[in-house]
């Protein structure tokens, strides 16, 4: 197979560097920035070129990034999420060199085996589950077994889905304003909208959900709940909850899809503050002790010690698939109903196509319900998904799971191109 054009190799004894192109910028190509090749953070101590800190505010930067999402406890201060006492292990039934020879197109047409498409979208860990068995299980770049790595915001899907729990059980009200539960929030963003708006992401607030613009409401965001580091001089919010307050609205509630990281904060917020429970002690005890977590996870905090629903969850790879295999049984784990089968049902049903579309153009034929991506394609599937390419894809006609972490130098879509191909090509292979 051809390599791709970005791609340059070795020629006359001269070794050039790999670089991929993405929204006119090159980068180092998944081999080239592998950060064990770069050296980050080796040594006793690292060279200071080679340090990637919180200080320096290069930790979320390509292609540090490759190193940091492997390790962000070492990076900003954060909450155990410890695991279950009784270990629920896999089954393994190895098929991994059937997978690695599966040949797909991508979006672009280009003929990809799926090996080698993990390392052109900077995977750093996968893991496929078929019929509740391990068929493939393979780690790159920094990550190991046992390693948490940033979920990004996966984490939503977490906190929606436990949210949508207590709806059921009648402890929330999803028809409820958000001021209800939250006073301190009247005369804000969220002075009228409902529970459910939130959690479907369908509010009308002043907020720029821009990852790349240092100026934008997102990086306030991040600056005030302690992800980013703040400038000499800065004089905003200092907490999660202080910043939630400074947002406006802009537009109408519940007209169309829009989606702010802030709507899962205010939710969790809701959340936690009705059951007396942070998000970190609902997550132990209603999915990592019950699904037999094989590692503890842990969440970002801020300076309050408020758990980051947002993006803060950093999980090993074999637990985020424990979280989507629970799904795919309609949530039930060893004989127990750990989520109501309700909850899983409603979300895959989806949400409002139109109100999606006219939010969200890039995903057509999508939907998005309890902060999970619903594609209504012909596997049934539905997503968690995070930005620099975290995916949890749960495919119920295929009966399998696919648990993904990577660190992509492009927040956002870039990845889609290869991945969302490569995923469907993987479940149609299985599909009964």
């Amino acid at each position: 197979m051809k390599q791709p054009k970005e791609r340059a190799l070795a020629q006359n004894g001269e070794q050039f560097v790999s670089t991929q192109e993405f929204n006119g910028r090159r980068y180092l190509d998944g081999r080239a920035s592998d950060p064990t090749k770069l050296g980050w953070m080796r040594g006793a101590p690292a060279p200071e070129e080679k340090r990637v800190t919180f200080e320096n505010d290069c930790f979320l930067e390509f292609p540090q990034i490759r190193w940091s999402l492997s390790h962000m406890r070492e990076l900003v201060p954060t909450v155990n999420v410890a695991r279950g006492s009784e270990e629920s292990p896999f089954q393994r039934e190895d098929k991994a060199s059937s997978i690695d020879a599966l040949m797909f197109l991508d979006q672009n047409g280009r003929a990809y085996r799926f090996d080698e498409a993990l390392l052109d979208t900077y995977t750093d860990g996968i893991l496929v589950l078929h019929r509740g068995r391990i068929i493939y299980e393979r780690y790159l770049g920094a990550l190991e077994p046992g390693i948490q790595h940033a979920c990004n915001s996966v984490t939503k899907s977490y906190a929606a889905t436990l949210t949508a729990l207590f709806v059921e059980e009648g402890v929330l009200d999803d028809a409820k304003l958000i001021t209800h539960y939250l006073p301190e929030l009247r005369g804000g963003a969220w002075e009228d909208a409902t529970l459910r708006q939130v959690m479907d992401m369908q509010t009308g607030l002043a907020y720029s959900e821009d990852y790349a613009d240092e100026s934008s409401t997102h990086r306030l965001y991040h600056r005030a709940s302690g992800r980013r580091s703040r400038p000499p001089g800065y004089d905003g919010p200092r907490t999660l909850c202080d910043y939630l307050k400074t947002v406006r609205k802009e537009g109408a509630h519940g007209d169309s899809f829009a989606y702010k990281t802030v709507n899962t904060e205010v939710m969790a917020w809701v959340m936690a503050r009705v059951t007396g429970r942070s998000f970190a002690q609902l997550l132990h005890e209603r999915l990592w002790g019950p699904l037999g977590c094989e590692d503890d996870a842990y969440i970002a905090v801020d300076s309050a010690g408020m758990p980051l629903a947002g993006g803060g969850l950093s999980a090993s790879l074999r637990d985020l698939v424990r979280f989507g295999e629970l799904m795919r049984l309609g949530g039930a784990w060893n004989g127990k109903q750990l989520i109501p089968a309700s909850v899983v049902h409603d979300v895959q049903r989806g949400g409002d196509r139109a109100k999606f579309a006219k939010g969200f153009s890039w995903l057509p034929g999508y939907s998005y319900r309890t902060m999970w991506w619903v594609s209504h394609n012909e596997l049934g599937a539905f997503e968690a998904r995070g930005i620099h390419g975290q995916w949890l894809r749960v495919m119920p006609k295929a009966e399998m799971v696919v648990a993904r972490f990577a660190s992509h130098p492009v927040a956002t879509a870039k990845v889609d191109k290869i991945t969302s191909p490569q995923l469907l090509a993987l479940g149609r292979a299985f599909a009964t």
